[in-house]
């Protein structure tokens, strides 16, 4: 029996912890952290630890496929040569063929072709690349882009962080966390905003609670729910759409009692004088307007005793989607790096801003040009392209006719899915690269069977900037996202020419210069369990903005917005009467899923523990509500009968849902409200009618 020990990273959410794998006759046996590992410090979530058994998984796509309707309204366009072996095809089920890979990506690249001719590069769109390596989201950005000749191209983050990097480049020029997670040890005060992290990023949030237990830092945890990590700090529980408001008033409260940092404002900011009168002379940003917004009024005293600890200890904010999935997402996140700006906490050990970003390598795709406004290392590209429900919109309308996905659930995970189911019916290709049949790839009409991050060399940075090199656990034949890229490209233009993944990685770096320049896989194979932070030139760079910031002129820029009263904040304000079937729903992860459950529920250890999602409601609304399961609805859609938790964490009037399960068609109830900068959907706050059942 052949067994081994090999090093790699692990493939689940952007904490990017390092793992072992113990291998046996190339099936892994175990994964865990070793002791010294620089970002799991010797532990891992459930995720890490026991949810690898999706690679080995009879529900793996192990092949490529071709859907039968597709070959047969295609038969008498084909070129001859495909269109005598689309005659031969081995049936795979009812519904595809299985279909040699090397027919597939011919296929592929004739229905492309066929398309951008007929109704010309626009019609063509990709949307990928958070869950792979950066060599594939770097190709999968270089094909839409040179390949079809198509600005369309983005990824996940716009469901989840691209607020946070909309916020962060108008402020301070740069969108990514701005310290390494040991710097939790270093701080004074933690503010954690808008994130579950027990559930969402275990691993970070070992740190926080060690550093509170050992009481070198407090803690306030802001949210619109009791979570766990509150155990360990102070809590505050704020109504629905008021994180702006929030972060205002903290802002106030520095301003008007004069604890702001004088020196650092004066060196490295522009625009404070401004930004000070507007704070000062919004009705909005006092704390004492707390004191109108029924069942809140203890904010009003809260929020002024965390602002004062913000401001006067060495703090560090952390925040995750329930600060970013809102109308004013990108706003708030700019109001946290306003209170960074205002006292200094930014650009020194242990004082930072921490963005929680979602996906194992959703940094690194939009680092690496998976946004149709950013080429690679966010430079300006020669045609901005549309984002995700723009897109969605023109295949409606019939102007975009083809769709490459690649390792991404548009047909679950994004908001509207009613709007969305449409749109995708509309086209007339959709190709995907994936692991399993899920909710997209079901529609797809060609299907790429591909490697997972445990068969594979790559590239991944995680949320504090981190590139680990990732090699293979076990070996498998079948491609990786990038080969399927370059096969299909090489029957287009004939213009990829790599051998392998460092061959990618090489001109990748150079294209991402100033982050990657000095990134080559052997420095980063010699650091393979610490990882390295970009900048990454002979060294790397833990801390950004020591000196100056990111932007044109080194300072960092005041651009205040004001808080629009609205929804579940107006309502109280203005004491108007709730239906009884009217509640304000919040959604999120738990610990066992991730995201769209791709890999954890073909997992029996992990789906065995959550095999449905479950709504959580206040106690106090047992009666109100009536029944141990329900149906939630808006003017958009509903969802499945859902089974009801009364729960005490949860204010009256509010419900708090997970969305891992495509089946209880969460996503059917969100609409196109987003984010006015950057549309990302609104998911952390809806009102719903609730049914009993």
């Amino acid at each position: 029996m052949h067994a081994s020990d090999i090093n790699s990273v692990c493939t689940y959410c952007g904490v990017g912890c390092d793992i072992t794998a113990q291998v046996e006759d190339n099936k892994i046996v175990k994964i865990y952290a070793q002791n010294d590992g620089y970002v799991s410090q010797g532990k891992l979530c459930i995720k890490g630890a026991q949810g690898y058994d999706f690679v080995h998984s009879d529900n793996r796509i192990r092949n490529a496929r071709v859907k039968k309707t597709f070959i047969k309204e295609n038969l008498e366009d084909l070129p001859r040569e495909l269109k005598a072996r689309a005659k031969t095809l081995k049936e795979f089920d009812e519904e595809y063929f299985e279909t040699p890979y090397e027919f597939t990506t011919s296929l592929a690249a004739w229905k492309l072709m066929q398309i951008k001719d007929k109704y010309g590069r626009h019609s063509f769109c990709g949307m990928g690349g958070a869950r792979t390596s950066c060599e594939s989201s770097y190709m999968f950005q270089k094909f839409v882009r040179t390949a079809m000749d198509s600005p369309h191209v983005d990824n996940c983050a716009r469901v989840c962080h691209s607020p946070s990097l909309k916020g962060m480049r108008t402020t301070i020029g740069e969108g990514a966390a701005t310290n390494p997670y040991d710097d939790i040890y270093k701080t004074e005060n933690i503010i954690v905003m808008g994130s579950n992290t027990t559930e969402a990023h275990p691993i970070v949030a070992n740190r926080i609670i060690k550093a509170t237990r050992s009481k070198t830092a407090t803690l306030t945890v802001i949210d619109v729910r009791k979570i766990q990590l509150s155990k360990f700090g102070e809590q505050l529980i704020i109504p629905y759409e008021a994180n702006l408001l929030v972060l205002n008033m903290m802002a106030y409260v520095i301003l008007n009692e004069k604890l702001y940092n004088n020196q650092f404002i004066d060196t490295r900011c522009v625009g404070f004088e401004e930004y000070k009168d507007s704070i000062l002379n919004d009705p909005y940003a006092n704390p004492e307007f707390m004191k109108k917004v029924k069942g809140y009024e203890d904010l009003a005293e809260q929020i002024p005793e965390v602002a004062r600890a913000y401001a006067t200890k060495k703090s560090m904010f952390f925040w995750g989607l329930g600060i970013t999935e809102h109308l004013d997402g990108s706003y708030a996140v700019m109001a946290i790096t306003h209170l960074a700006m205002l006292t200094g906490n930014i650009g020194k050990t242990g004082a930072g801003l921490m963005p929680l970003r979602g996906q194992n390598n959703v940094q690194g795709a939009c680092d690496t040009g998976c946004l149709p406004y950013y080429d690679p290392d966010y430079k300006e590209p020669k045609e901005i392209g549309l984002m995700t429900p723009q897109l969605v919109d023109e295949m409606i309308n019939g102007k975009i006719k083809a769709l490459y996905v690649m390792g991404e659930d548009i047909a679950h995970i994004h908001p509207n899915q009613n709007k969305i189911h449409k749109a995708l019916a509309n086209l007339e290709v959709i190709i995907s690269n994936e692991l399993f049949m899920n909710e997209v790839t079901k529609k797809a009409d060609i299907v790429f069977g591909v490697k997972s991050a445990y068969e594979k060399t790559g590239v991944y940075v995680n949320a504090m900037r981190r590139l680990h090199l990732s090699q293979p656990l076990v070996e498998t034949d079948l491609p990786d996202d990038w080969e399927v890229l370059r096969d299909i490209e090489n029957k287009i233009n004939g213009e990829f020419v790599y051998e392998d993944s460092e061959a990618v990685w090489n001109e990748a770096k150079e294209a991402v210069g100033t982050r990657f320049s000095g990134a080559t896989y052997h420095k980063l194979s010699k650091n393979r369990n610490r990882g390295m932070q970009w900048p990454i030139k002979k060294d790397d760079t833990p801390i950004l903005h020591t000196e100056e910031f990111r932007t044109e002129d080194g300072k960092g820029k005041f651009a205040y917005q004001q808080y629009k009263i609205r929804e579940q904040v107006k309502k109280l304000v203005n004491n108007e009467e709730f239906a009884k079937n009217e509640f304000y729903l919040t959604t999120g992860r738990t610990i066992v899923h991730y995201n769209n459950a791709a890999q954890t529920i073909q997992s029996d250890t992990l789906n065995s523990r959550y095999d449905g999602d479950i709504v959580l409601a206040s106690i106090e609304d047992k009666d109100r509500i009536g029944s141990e399961h329900i149906i939630m609805r808006t003017q958009y859609g509903e969802t499945a009968i859902m089974p009801v938790k009364y729960v005490k964490t949860i204010k009256t009037g509010t419900l708090f849902t997970t969305f891992h399960h495509a089946s209880s068609k969460v996503n059917f109830i969100f609409g196109d409200e987003a984010d006015e900068l950057i549309m990302t959907a609104r998911f952390k706050s809806i009102r719903v009618e609730v049914e009993p059942v």
